[in-house]
């Protein structure tokens, strides 16, 4: 049975400004996102310039900021945050929701595929392989910050960890590095995989779409559940609830993708 290491949320501090590793995993998923499209965009010959690419992760920011924290203020604390508004802007503290970061993001493609007249589906398409090990450095940074912690796990389980922040000294996966291994590490492999082909336009985001959906319905069962706007359910969590129209989703655009190349 291991003990969570309890790092210091607090990275460095330059004089009164703390930067705090959260921060930092946000500032590596964008980095990276830059990396790899730029390595796209020169062999494997993406229809997108540089300069674009830039713009497209600063309207992908926007949305990933405004959409996840509204997510987690509406899908799973709207009490708390009515109760505290102030609390609503205080990103820096943590508190960000996937499902309402990729709602965001989504509303951003909008408009930047009208804005450089694009096809929604070939940014899509694009953009896909580059989530993945964005959300790993995400989860990596609730690691760090040990929240998000697990269920409680069998204490004959080689990789238990206790997480003091929990409340509790009980054994509980560490469901954070799950996420990380499955949805971070897993899907970019098969994302990156697939799209190194060409595809019927549309079925990347598919893969994806299914991918993320199976891959976190999968984790929930070890993650001790959110309290949503259902309540705290072991059954089928908040998380569940929200990945679930993503899988079904995911599976409709592939059967309409690939339909419509055989056509």
């Amino acid at each position: 049975m291991l003990l969570h290491p309890q790092f210091d949320p607090v990275a460095f501090s330059l004089g009164p400004l703390a930067i705090r590793w959260y921060g930092l995993m946000y500032l590596v998923a964008f980095a990276q996102f830059l990396l790899l499209g730029r390595w796209l965009i020169h062999n494997r010959g993406a229809r997108l310039t540089v300069e674009q690419l830039d713009d497209l992760l600063f309207y992908g920011m926007l949305g990933v900021i405004i959409g996840g924290r509204l997510g987690q203020v509406l899908f799973y604390e709207p009490a708390y945050y009515l109760a505290h508004p102030l609390e609503i802007v205080a990103v820096w503290k943590g508190g960000m929701s996937f499902h309402g970061g990729f709602i965001g993001v989504l509303a951003a493609m909008t408009l930047w595929t009208r804005k450089h007249g694009k096809a929604w589906f070939e940014v899509t398409d694009f953009i896909a392989p580059l989530i993945p090990l964005g959300l790993a450095a995400g989860r990596l940074g609730n690691f760090i910050n040990g929240e998000l912690w697990g269920r409680v796990a069998d204490p004959a389980l080689p990789w238990a960890m206790i997480f003091p922040q929990a409340g509790d000294m009980e054994p509980r996966h560490p469901s954070q590095l799950y996420h990380v291994g499955l949805e971070g590490l897993a899907l970019f492999a098969i994302l990156w995989l697939y799209s190194r082909q060409p595809q019927p336009r549309g079925a990347v985001s598919g893969v994806f779409l299914t991918g993320y959906g199976s891959f976190r319905f999968i984790t929930e069962f070890f993650r001790e559940p959110d309290h949503g706007i259902f309540g705290q359910s072991y059954t089928v969590s908040m998380g569940q609830w929200l990945s679930l129209p993503m899988i079904v989703g995911g599976l409709l655009l592939l059967l309409l993708a690939y339909r419509k190349k055989a056509l």
